[in-house]
């Protein structure tokens, strides 16, 4: 009985010492950005966002003004 757990206990250490090293040769394999490429796309998101924030901005100003002009 002792010995079925720790053939148990073993069997899932080995589990998951093989799971973790799955993941650290997948990691290898990835082809990470430059700090260029990271910060050029970090500015074109904000710069984006911006945009997006501005032009909803707009429109409920025209909104509320179209709003006010009919009630």
């Amino acid at each position: 009985m002792k010995k079925k757990k720790v053939i148990k206990k073993n069997k899932e250490k080995k589990q998951k010492t093989g799971f973790l090293k799955g993941i650290r040769l997948e990691l290898k394999k990835v082809t990470w950005p430059a700090k260029k490429d990271v910060l050029k796309y970090s500015v074109a998101t904000l710069v984006f966002c911006i945009v997006v924030v501005i032009f909803f901005q707009v429109l409920n100003l025209g909104l509320s003004v179209v709003k006010g002009v009919f009630n």
